[in-house]
């Protein structure tokens, strides 16, 4: 599945409705540190925050779909506007299909990005898969795509823009940010 050529990447995120996104690998570096009083930090990329609120602006519903439970995480996806944050979740597959059920989408309107093995069942079943270089290297035979750039890096912010070109909105996303002032 890993080779599919960009038309028919394209074609697939034309119909994306919603990007399910993992956390630690994806949206971070995969780096978890902490202070020495125990508090988590994570850096998350202006990159990839810019990328989410264009798909949200474009009518493409972000959630967030993470094994591990961080309040970095919660304050991230508050800051951003994400509504849809699911953490310490052990079967991503049955939040998958609680998710899919409630919005009323069907599995090739629904993209997802993830670096490892736990990510498989939900990558196996969408429209559109993604892995990111930084992440396990199995889940490229599974995978639809794989970012040029890292998790934590802007990975989010590229498969915002595959998105979006798919959905042949991306020349008036940059239209908007070179003609600011035409719009005073």
């Amino acid at each position: 599945m890993s080779h599919l050529d960009w038309e028919l990447v394209l074609k697939r995120a034309s119909r994306i409705r919603l990007l399910i996104s993992d956390v630690d690998g994806v949206l971070t570096d995969g780096t978890i540190t902490y202070t020495e009083e125990g508090i988590e930090i994570k850096s998350f990329s202006v990159m990839d925050g810019l990328g989410i609120k264009l798909l949200l602006d474009a009518g493409v519903e972000f959630c967030i779909l993470s094994s591990r439970a961080s309040s970095a995480t919660e304050t991230r996806a508050k800051e951003l506007g994400i509504k849809r944050v699911y953490q310490g979740i052990k079967d991503k597959l049955a939040a998958y299909r609680e998710i899919s059920s409630e919005l009323g989408l069907q599995d090739h309107e629904i993209a997802y990005i993830g670096d490892d093995l736990v990510d498989l069942p939900v990558l196996t079943r969408v429209g559109l898969s993604i892995t990111v270089p930084n992440g396990a290297r199995q889940l490229r035979d599974y995978c639809h795509y794989c970012t040029k750039v890292s998790g934590g890096k802007g990975a989010v912010r590229e498969v915002a823009e595959v998105i979006l070109k798919g959905k042949n909105l991306w020349s008036q996303v940059l239209n908007r940010f070179i003609h600011v002032d035409s719009h005073e």
